[in-house]
């Protein structure tokens, strides 16, 4: 048994609350997490948490216990954290969070570039669409969309995340192409189906554009509503319907022509993207090179940056 992931790992269970969101949270499954526990528990010979079917509670050690964990970790960290900043050079393990797309479509593509510059430092990437906690030290930083909820944690604006209506040439020459708004709801929208609570859930059943006339939020519908933007993206390319995607995921497509973009003289929403960091762990050569490389690469112009927060704050 591995001592610290096992401590690791308990203490994601009593923070979370349950054993299932602690799966979720430390990106293994549910078995996992309770034989950490049991092999936890036989090792100091006493009960952590008394469990059932419907609920957990920390016995009276457990609870000790738990403050044990959190500063034997701290002092862990805090050491492999002075290790990293005596050595100057950027090395070690680099942990990584980012939506699923932008991480796939643009980060991960540039991580070999990112290690040319900084060969002695692993990534660790978790892409997930999820929000993970950046104050207990599981990662370093965090690429996130939309807002921000976390003002401790230093926030650096990056590109926004835009998004292009579009579909296959072969659903434009068998449906027609929409002309202005309104032309939507006569086509079959595919839609993508943000968790509830998201901010842009209404998106999968009315699209907000922007025009000559004003803002118009048009109703559409559609034969598929998807929670992965890779299917809505499959499903499009196959000719189903019109899709509003991330222009990271259909740029090549656009460019190639298996996808065109419809209704181009209308501005649609997006979505803000910053780069997310603990203070203190910034003294980290492998972060500072890092947020210095994602900021060449997804940075914004500074002669742009008023505009954008006027868009940003009118959409």
């Amino acid at each position: 048994m591995d001592l610290f992931q096992a401590m690791s790992v308990y203490v994601k269970v009593v923070e979370a609350g349950n054993m299932t969101a602690a799966a979720r949270e430390c990106g293994m499954s549910t078995t996992m997490v309770g034989n950490h526990l049991r092999a936890l528990e036989q090792r100091l010979g006493v009960r952590l948490l008394n469990r059932t079917t419907r609920r957990q509670r920390l016995t009276d050690f457990g609870r000790d216990y738990y403050q044990r964990c959190l500063a034997v970790l701290g002092l862990v960290a805090d050491s492999e954290r002075l290790a990293e900043q005596a050595q100057g050079e950027p090395t070690g393990t680099l942990r990584i969070t980012a939506p699923l797309t932008f991480g796939t479509e643009r980060l991960a593509p540039a991580l070999d570039e990112f290690r040319q510059r900084c060969p002695q430092v692993k990534v660790e990437l978790t892409l997930a669409n999820q929000r993970f906690d950046l104050t207990d030290g599981t990662f370093d930083v965090a690429v996130r969309l939309g807002n921000l909820d976390n003002a401790s944690l230093i926030a650096r604006r990056l590109q926004d995340y835009t998004l292009t209506i579009c579909a296959a040439p072969e659903y434009l020459e068998r449906c027609g192409t929409p002309q202005v708004p309104e032309d939507l709801q006569r086509h079959n929208c595919l839609a993508f189906a943000y968790p509830a609570g998201d901010e842009w859930s209404a998106t999968a059943t009315l699209w907000p554009l922007r025009g000559p006339e004003g803002d118009v939020q048009v109703p559409v519908s559609g034969s598929l509503l998807a929670n992965t933007s890779s299917g809505l993206h499959r499903a499009a390319r196959g000719g189903l319907g019109l899709v509003m995607m991330p222009d990271a995921l259909v740029e090549e497509d656009l460019q190639q022509g298996r996808l065109v973009p419809v209704l181009q003289d209308y501005q649609l929403p997006f979505r803000t993207m910053h780069l997310l960091y603990a203070q203190d762990r910034y003294r980290l050569p492998k972060l500072r090179s890092f947020v210095d490389f994602a900021l060449e690469k997804w940075g914004r112009q500074a002669d742009s940056l008023a505009s954008s927060i006027i868009a940003a704050d009118s959409v």
